[in-house]
This record gives structure tokens, sequence and C-alpha cells, in this order.
């Protein structure tokens, strides 16, 4: 008889449920473990060996308790700096998120491509390494935003920003030299929750890329398709804040009484 999996989803906050949802569409068999590191958010403010240090040590936890067969780091800025540290030390597969790059430049019509993301990640040598290996004829500007990851919490806990709070976080993407910016990495897996706002306030049409269906078929790629035909698994929300969001939780299909954990 085929064995249920379970799949392990971190992130500093929220932004994880933007991968969380593709996930359980593509494999609807699993047992989902939710994790949001909320204690922390936002990363951006930690620095690398304090970040490392924190999210090994709760791997380390997390792993030891719930035994998954994945670990998805739904953060750029964790991957970024964490991951390496993670596949070191412990033998479950991880799956990261990094800015999807090539994909944005191999569509890039005019040849203008931006990269919004928070600070940490833009800053990061390994995002400036993907420009220069996957960039080929692309100019693409790096734009670092502290706010933007915080007003996506805000509009799930229905306390949405501005549009101009949100304009001035992008209007740096936009680039109009004799041609215009036509791609936009979202290196930050918080900015779906925001993707409608983005596109209103948008000066013209872009596409934005979100990493989350790239992660999705990278994990059915290392776990396979759905094996429990036509049966669901659960899902369990953990916050280290001590205080789920449950009404949030609830609009991505998720109820769950687990209680907290706590750091």
């Amino acid at each position: 008889m085929a064995e249920r999996k379970t799949i392990l989803i971190f992130d500093s906050g929220l932004g994880g449920l933007t991968v969380y949802r593709e996930l359980v569409a593509a494999r609807p068999d699993a047992n989902f473990l939710y994790v949001a590191d909320d204690a922390a958010f936002p990363y951006g403010r930690l620095a690398e060996p304090a970040l490392i240090a924190r999210v090994a040590g709760l791997m380390d936890e997390l792993i030891a308790a719930h035994r998954p067969d994945l670990v998805v780091i739904a953060c750029n800025t964790a991957s970024t700096i964490v991951l390496a540290e993670l596949r070191r030390k412990f033998a479950v597969p991880f799956v990261g998120t990094v800015p999807a790059i090539k994909p944005a430049c191999a569509g890039s019509v005019t040849k203008r491509v931006s990269v919004l993301g928070t600070e940490a990640t833009v800053q990061r040598e390994y995002t400036r390494a993907l420009i220069r290996d996957y960039a080929q004829d692309c100019e693409v500007t790096l734009v670092g935003s502290t706010k933007l990851a915080g007003y996506a919490e805000a509009e799930l806990d229905g306390a949405p920003v501005g549009d101009a709070e949100i304009g001035a976080e992008i209007a740096p993407c936009f680039r109009a030299d004799g041609k215009r910016t036509d791609t936009i990495v979202l290196a930050c897996t918080h900015y779906p929750l925001l993707l409608h706002r983005l596109r209103q306030v948008a000066p013209w049409p872009v596409n934005f890329i979100d990493p989350a269906p790239a992660i999705a078929r990278r994990v059915v790629d290392l776990l396979g398709p759905v094996t429990l035909l036509g049966s669901t698994g659960t899902t369990t929300a953990l916050f280290t804040s001590g205080q789920p969001r449950h009404a949030v939780l609830g609009r991505f299909g998720i109820h769950t009484d687990e209680p907290s954990l706590t750091r």
C-alpha cells in the first residue's frame, strides 16, 4: 500500500501560503506541516549568523518531531542564506526558493527585467550569480523593498495599505529607457499575496513571475505524483509567536488546533 508523504513548509510568516496552495493542489494526498517563524519576522533584520543558527535550530526540532519526507524553505531570504547549511546538516531533501531569473529573462520580449525582493535577497551574491549566469542579453534591475512583505501580512489581516504606499515600493522596478520593463520576478513568497494590488498600481502591464508553481513542480519531481488517489491529507500549522492566525489560515483551507511552537 502506498505511504502518505509528509511535506514541511517553512517561512518567516504567511508568504509561504502562496507556495502551500500550489503544493496542496499538486499533492492533495500528502500531509502538510506549515511552520511560520513569525516571532522573528522579518528575517531581513537578522544578521546572517543569527539567522543560520535560528533556522537550523528550529529545523532540528521540527525534523525530529515530525519526520517529514521533504522540506520546502518557502522564503527567499532563508533559502539564499541558510539552505546550504540545512542540506549539510540534515539528510531530508530540501527545496529552496530562489529568484526565477532564468525563466524571466528567457521569456522577456523587451529584455528589461526587474527582480523585486527583500533587501537581504537582492544583496546576496547568490542572486547576482543567477543574473551573471542567466540574464543573457537582458538588463536586470535589482529592487530591494523593506516594506512590501509587511504590507502583504497587513493585507491578509484586513488592514491594507493604500495604493500610493505599494506603488512607491514597486516604482523602481519600472524602467523606460527606450524599452519598457516587461517582466518582474517576485523574489519573496509574500509578494504574490499582493498580486492583484501590484497589477492595479503598475504604471503599465508587466508579467509578474510567482515562484510557487515551479516549487510545486520540483516537489513532484522529488516525491513523485499523487500516490493515494482520491485521498486527502491533513494540514497542521505552527507559529513561533504562539499566536496562530486562524482567520487567515481558514481562507487557505487550513483549520488546525495544533499548539504553536514557541521560540
